[in-house]
């Protein structure tokens, strides 16, 4: 969907397809966890080739989702004027690349837990990193919550 095709969208069209957007990046986030599962049982002889290939293709979908959802918040500023809606999806960006960044940390971890077994700073940090990943999943479900309410109070 091209950006002239997005200025004639009203607010609840903006809306829909940011949860779209959000759905896509979720499932995004399902195939990465599930290469990355299929990358470390390829060890000790890693399949580093196809993993790396599937971490790009992630990436350009996860860019692509980022500059739509940019799009949806100019419109939303620029044409609506609506400023509450643009400051949630300005906090879920940060936070989906705050866990973007942890879901990256976490996988090296593991992987040093695979390699390494038995040296506890290794698993130490996974259990450390796994509980940062969920404060930034339920953060990121409260700014949700936010922002459906504030886009269903005024439609």
């Amino acid at each position: 969907m091209d950006s002239h095709a997005e200025l004639g969208m009203d607010v609840q069209s903006l809306v829909r397809r940011f949860y779209a957007l959000q759905t896509e990046r979720v499932e995004a986030y399902h195939l990465l966890e599930e290469g990355h599962q299929a990358y470390l049982r390829s060890g000790p002889n890693y399949d580093f080739l196809r993993y790396r290939q599937l971490v790009h293709e992630i990436t350009l979908a996860f860019n692509g989702i980022s500059q739509e959802i940019l799009q949806i918040k100019g419109n939303l500023e620029g044409v609506h004027g609506r400023r509450d809606l643009v400051e949630h999806l300005g906090r879920i960006q940060e936070k989906e690349q705050e866990k973007l960044e942890l879901t990256a940390q976490l996988q090296l971890a593991k992987q040093n837990v695979q390699d390494q077994p038995g040296v506890e700073a290794h698993t130490q940090e996974v259990q450390e990193l796994k509980h940062k990943l969920i404060q930034t999943i339920e953060a990121i479900s409260e700014i949700l919550q936010d922002f459906k309410y504030d886009s269903e109070e005024s439609s």
